[in-house]
């Protein structure tokens, strides 16, 4: 799976340099900049402390692009009409885009630093949260914590066995395998015998029937493990490897109070640059500037225009893909060589928190197979009276694309059915819902650039070239595709090169 995700450049670390910095700008050179994702609005803070002449254009009423948080009172309407009034209570959010920032995504948490946007813990592993599957141990969900110690402690008995049956002879000298035995019994919780079985040892892995107590209370009771055979039938041990992954591995965090907080930061820096409601028509360029084409988002008023000397274009390749624009042909065929993922978050509102009041869920992530995929609980207000927001489904694939097709209200409805699965007081605690479907999201028309190695190989460079007055930047123009780090990244990685382009030719500028 890493392997995989590393291929498709997933996996891949941030190489952000926190002394990054330019400066000497040709006297009066300007630069417009297309979109104020997190990808434009570091163009736009990086280039006016360099001496440019900066202007922002952006499609929507506020920045932050995908980097976006919706509350109670917030209104969002969809390609095709559909419009969602979010009811969640004063305090509640879903981030329908980024969600968590891993501690090595160190562009995003330096400028968070800089800017004074407080984090806090976000839960990725919660031992015992449930995996679940529709098809193993009658529907029920299982703890996570119990799959956990069962896969590890089955396959350390296995693993025993071959090693004192000799069957690791031929790779491994006597003092070798007696080593193996020695952290098989603990890494896997074995008995003497190299036994995976019920006992203090494997419960105090995966739990105990009846937990320990104080004065006449009863006594401990260990718990039996899963079947082997019916533990590795029902697949759950994938869902347990994805917390192992490196992207997923703690620390990760979460601004306070949601996502857009680091949009609202990058606003206080380089909001008088931004020209809102601007929804662009046309781009070109010629051998003294760049001219842009837009008009108001809402359809009032004619046609508008902004000249540039340079020009730093944010925009998804999904979006800039359908404009007339003045590029190269290989240029061009990279635009349009990027697919876009398909994803759909799901925000549920319940009456109270039953996760953690019922069943001591504190923050992190079930997964099931059902097409929700997983619902994750909050990081934050733990054990507050009153109302509590999931993210009810975090669909991808075929399921996102079932998903979009739908009605908003029909996308909310099966969310709470599929959950009920897992919970199943969703029933009678469900209150109200919101369902963001990426492919219908106006200004992204889908989830993130879905680079392939073919795709990657061919076209990435060609993506990455100044062309002529214009630079692409944003995730799609990253190895960390999807994640507000690639957008940064991306963002410092394209204005650094036209940086030294535009001062190593003035008369250009």
């Amino acid at each position: 799976m890493y392997q995989a995700m590393s291929t498709l450049s997933f996996a891949a670390e941030s190489n952000y340099d926190r002394k990054f910095a330019l400066s000497g700008a040709p006297k009066g050179a300007s630069v417009l900049v297309l979109g104020a994702g997190l990808a434009g609005m570091t163009a736009a803070f990086e280039l006016r402390k360099a001496g440019y002449k900066v202007k922002v254009l952006e499609f929507n009423a506020k920045p932050g692009g995908r980097c976006w948080t919706l509350r109670g009172g917030d209104r969002f309407t969809e390609l095709g009409g559909a419009t969602q009034h979010c009811q969640f209570d004063k305090g509640l959010y879903l981030n329908p885009g980024p969600w968590r920032i891993p501690y090595h995504h160190h562009a995003v948490l330096d400028y968070c630093h800089q800017f004074g946007v407080a984090l806090e813990p976000f839960v990725q592993v919660n031992y015992n949260a449930m995996v679940h599957s529709t098809k193993a141990f009658g529907g029920k969900p299982q703890r996570y914590r119990e799959v956990q110690a069962d896969f590890q402690g089955h396959v350390a008995e296995l693993l025993s066995k071959a090693v004192n049956q000799n069957a690791l002879d031929q790779a491994l000298t006597r003092e070798d395998r007696e080593r193996l035995l020695e952290v098989m019994r603990s890494w896997g919780a074995l008995d003497a015998n190299s036994s995976y079985r019920k006992s203090l040892e494997t419960s105090l892995r995966r739990g105990f029937a009846v937990d320990v107590g104080g004065g006449l209370m009863p006594e401990a009771v260990p718990s039996e493990p899963l079947d082997r055979k019916a533990l590795l039938d029902s697949n759950l041990w994938k869902s347990i490897a994805t917390g192992q992954e490196y992207e997923f591995q703690t620390s990760i965090f979460q601004p306070v109070g949601g996502m857009d907080m680091i949009a609202r930061a990058f606003e206080k820096q380089v909001g008088d640059l931004i020209r809102y409601n601007a929804k662009i028509t046309r781009i070109q360029q010629g051998d003294k500037g760049v001219t842009v084409t837009y008009q108001n988002t809402d359809g009032t008023g004619g046609p508008l225009q902004e000249t540039a000397d340079w020009c730093v274009c944010t925009l998804p390749l999904s979006i800039l893909g359908q404009l007339p624009i003045d590029v190269s042909p290989p240029m061009m065929n990279a635009i349009r060589a990027v697919p876009y993922e398909a994803s759909v978050k799901v925000g549920l509102q319940f009456k109270r928190r039953f996760w953690e009041q019922d069943e001591h869920i504190y923050g992190g992530i079930s997964y099931t197979d059902t097409p929700i995929g997983r619902i994750s609980y909050p990081s934050t207000d733990y054990g507050k009276p009153g109302k509590g927001v999931l993210l009810g489904g975090y669909l991808f694939g075929p399921n996102a694309y079932e998903f979009t097709a739908m009605k908003p209200e029909m996308r909310v409805q099966k969310a709470v059915e599929y959950g009920a699965q897992v919970h199943p007081q969703y029933t009678s605690e469900f209150e109200n819902g919101i369902a963001v479907g990426w492919h219908r999201v106006p200004w992204t028309n889908g989830c993130y650039g879905l680079w392939t190695e073919e795709s990657r190989q061919q076209h990435y460079k060609n993506l990455c070239q100044i062309d002529g007055r214009i630079v692409l930047a944003g995730e799609h123009a990253s190895y960390i595709p999807a994640w507000m780090e690639g957008a940064i990244l991306s963002s410092l990685d394209a204005i650094k090169r036209l940086h030294t382009h535009i001062v190593a030719s003035p008369k250009a500028a």
